[in-house]
Formats: structure tokens, C-alpha cells, sequence
């Protein structure tokens, strides 16, 4: 602890890591990072809520947000500082089951929820506290997988650069739809939607810096959508498919891709495949609407369940949820390839988020 003290000091910063209560987590950890080697070295476990899944913070405000990823989906609010966490109010019903994911947009906080296949929509007060009771909106539709696509399954919500959109990526329905920000009371507003193949379970997507290309990650099918996207009309149209295995899967294993991440530069994305445990290296170079895969590498551990790029965009880190640690890479400036440095146990790790 004395160490991690002393590194902060030195300008170092926070990462927090969310878990699975269901699957051993313990809750919320904090920890220091090593701005020279980006180490982690934990400092503090808040115990929270089942199934902190899924974390992000308002900078401005220096809240921490998680949701709680259960049958009574709810959110939960943290003021950071020190070494640890203090909770800001009991947690906020979502009015709806499985929130997987959350961000802001606004003054409001959003959620997608897996089980439900809706989104919910919550108003923050002043201090950035869930305040009041939420709009919940619910996606329809369904696909053609019996088991995972019986109706709709909202996995990732997240506004657009320029604020006045929300994107909602459905994983059951096969589609991305496309939510107005009323400019009034900062709620969603359904305005239209991206259908995209059938089967391929869309679960994640990411925006390229230049604010008109989308990534968008399938699960159910080892690839990646390209899609340009519209800020003036709300319009999100899709492009190409780039596969995110550089070869065919073990004839046992099926693959089921998690996450994509895109450099702070534009010049390479990465995406984290569980089942087969790799992260695919995708360059840029061609130009944002051509992504070509160059090299896989090993995620460091087992079910790689996200994948972020820290602030300096030099390290890439890995929550693995089965192997139970979050691993760093160094990141070739030239290839973009991921080169493991270090890792740290953490039951259940879901997600890491960095802030001060």
C-alpha cells in the first residue's frame, strides 16, 4: 500500500474494477496505477450491489457510476477520492431487469438492460445523484438463434460525439437503434433503426475519432460492422464486415467477441474474443471505413470480458472475468500490437474504468 501511495503522488491515477458478486467478485475494487509502468496495485474492495458489471464515471463531478446486473436491475452511485469509494444514496431502481451496460448523456444516466431488452433512462440532480423515477424504453423485435434471440436484448447504450444522440446496440433484434436526445428534459426519443444481418448478435460498439465511423461487434459471430454515421440526421448505415479472427476457431470452441476499442490517434482498434481468448490487432491506416486485421494475441487469461485503452492510449487493459485478474499490455506504437507487461488478481473481474 505504501508503494501505491507514493506512485500516486507522482501523478498517478485511479483505475476502478467492477465484478461478478454471482461469480465470486467482491464488489468494486480501487486501485493505484503506475504512470511509468502501468501497474496495478489494488488499495481498496467496496463492497456494493450484486454484480457491479459495469462501470463509468463523470469526471466533472467525480461520481462513479455501476450498475447492478441482477433480476431487480438497479444503479448505484460512488463519490471517488482517497483510496476507496463512498457510496451517495441507496441504489436507483432501473425499472427493468439485466442492465449490462450504462453511460451519461447529460444531465441523465443510461442503461442497457439484457434481460428486459430495453433502455432506461434516469434523471441526475445537481450533485449527480439518480434522482427521480426512470424512462424506460422498450426495443422489440427478435432473431433467428432460438436461444439467444427469443425477443430483444439491449447490451450497450452510448451517446454520439456530438450529444444530441443516443446509439443502443440489440443483440437479440440484430440491430442498433438510434434514440433523439429531447432537448427539454434530456430523455430519449426513439427516431430510427439500423437493421443489421440476421443471426450475427450485435453487442458492442465504439466511435473512431473522427466522429463519423462506428465499430460495431458481434457476438454471436466473429466479426466487426463498419458503419458511417450521420450526427445532422441521426443516421447510422453500415458499410462493410471485417472478421475478428485472424483463423478459424478449435472445432470445439465457438467464439463470442466482447468488446472493441479504438486508439485515441484513429490508427488501430482491438477487440477482445472470449472462447478462444485472443485479442484481435485491427489497423486503421487504410482509413477509418477499412479496418484490417493484422494479428491476434493472447487476452492474458480466460474470458476476456472488457478491454479499455487508458488515458495515455499507450497500455491496453483486460478484465479476464474466469481467470479471475485484469492483465496490461504495452502497445507497439508502430503495429499496434498488444505485448503482455503485467497483471493483477481480481475474482470475477467484468470492466475497468480510469479516473483521478
Amino acid at each position: 500500500m505504501d508503494g501505491a501511495r507514493s506512485t500516486d503522488q507522482g501523478g498517478g491515477h485511479r483505475a476502478y474494477i467492477g465484478s461478478f458478486t454471482s461469480g465470486g467478485g467482491r464488489g468494486i475494487t480501487t486501485a493505484a496505477v503506475d504512470p511509468a509502468t502501468g501497474a496495478l496495485t489494488p488499495l481498496a474492495v467496496t463492497e456494493t450491489a450484486a454484480n457491479p458489471s459495469c462501470l463509468t464515471l463523470d469526471r466533472h463531478t467525480g461520481v462513479l457510476y455501476a450498475v447492478s446486473e441482477a433480476e431487480d436491475g438497479g444503479v448505484a452511485a460512488f463519490r471517488t477520492g482517497g483510496e476507496g469509494l463512498t457510496a451517495q444514496g441507496p441504489l436507483a431502481p432501473v425499472g427493468a431487469s439485466g442492465p449490462t451496460h450504462l453511460s451519461l448523456a447529460g444531465r441523465r444516466l443510461l442503461t442497457a438492460n439484457y434481460t428486459s431488452g430495453s433502455v432506461s433512462s434516469l434523471p441526475l440532480d445537481a450533485d449527480g445523484i439518480p434522482s427521480g423515477p426512470p424512462a424506460v424504453l422498450a426495443h422489440q423485435g427478435s432473431g433467428p438463434d432460438p436461444e439467444r434471440q427469443e425477443g430483444p436484448h439491449a447490451h450497450h447504450v452510448a451517446p454520439d460525439p456530438s450529444g444530441r444522440w443516443v446509439l443502443s446496440v440489440d443483440l437479440g433484434a440484430d440491430s442498433v437503434r438510434v434514440h433523439a436526445l429531447d432537448p427539454a428534459d434530456g430523455r430519449p426519443r426513439p427516431h430510427e433503426d439500423t437493421v443489421l444481418r440476421a443471426g450475427s448478435g450485435p453487442r458492442h460498439l465504439a466511435f473512431h475519432p473522427d466522429g463519423e465511423t462506428v465499430y460495431v461487434l458481434h457476438e454471436l459471430e466473429p466479426m466487426l460492422t463498419v458503419c458511417r454515421w450521420d450526427a445532422r440526421d441521426g443516421r447510422l448505415e453500415a458499410v462493410t464486415e471485417v472478421p475478428v479472427l485472424s483463423e478459424a476457431a478449435p472445432a470445439d470452441t465457438r467464439p463470442y467477441p466482447s468488446v472493441v476499442a479504438v486508439s485515441p490517434d484513429g490508427r488501430f482498434a482491438w477487440a477482445a474474443v472470449q472462447g478462444v481468448d485472443t485479442i484481435a490487432v485491427l489497423s486503421l491506416d487504410d482509413g477509418p471505413t477499412k479496418p484490417r486485421l493484422t494479428t491476434s494475441v493472447g487476452c492474458g487469461g480466460v474470458w476476456p470480458r472488457d478491454l479499455v485503452v487508458d488515458p495515455s492510449g499507450r497500455r491496453l487493459y483486460v478484465a479476464n472475468e474466469w481467470s479471475g485478474d485484469v492483465t496490461w499490455f504495452d502497445l507497439d506504437p508502430l503495429t499496434g500490437e498488444p505485448r503482455a507487461a503485467g497483471s493483477v488478481e481480481v475474482p470475477a473481474a467484468a470492466c475497468v474504468v480510469f479516473g483521478p
